[in-house]
């Protein structure tokens, strides 16, 4: 099963991301999103980050965790590759992730993403899996 697809949205980025679960699925949303942000080959596991959001609900859970990553990114210059999420219920999430400081010389950075929003937001646990659909405002 693909990680994720990206759909074209008008001026934005349209991405579904897949799991086993909807851990699994988180996961391959923020994945999903990196790789629009950079090429994450060759991105090394130097930096981890601890993370614990709490939400309203599960679809702005979704949103909240990719805008936690981003503003992370951009405060921190750090492009991330990895994402475990250790924790998940219907209001919070916890995960533990792994990138490292851009480096120009290495990272060919491609779009720039300026948030996750909730047009067209999906979440849907499945007995077969899990999917996630989000709309980036680039």
């Amino acid at each position: 099963m693909a990680r994720f697809e990206v759909f074209d949205h008008t001026a934005d980025v349209g991405i579904i991301a897949y799991g086993k679960d909807l851990k699994e699925a988180f996961a391959s949303a923020a994945y999903g999103m990196f790789s629009q942000i950079a090429d994450l080959q060759g991105v090394k596991k130097e930096v981890k980050r601890d993370i614990a959001i709490q939400s309203s609900d599960r679809e702005a859970l979704l949103v909240d965790w990719l805008n936690e990553l981003l503003y992370i990114f951009d405060i921190e210059h750090i492009i991330f590759s990895r994402f475990d999420i250790t924790g998940l219920s219907q209001t919070s999430l916890k995960a533990k992730i792994y990138g490292e400081k851009i480096d120009t010389s290495r990272h060919q950075l491609k779009t720039s993403v300026k948030a996750a929003t909730y047009h067209m937001l999906k979440v849907e646990k499945k007995k077969n899996g899990a999917k996630v659909q989000f709309i980036l405002d680039i």
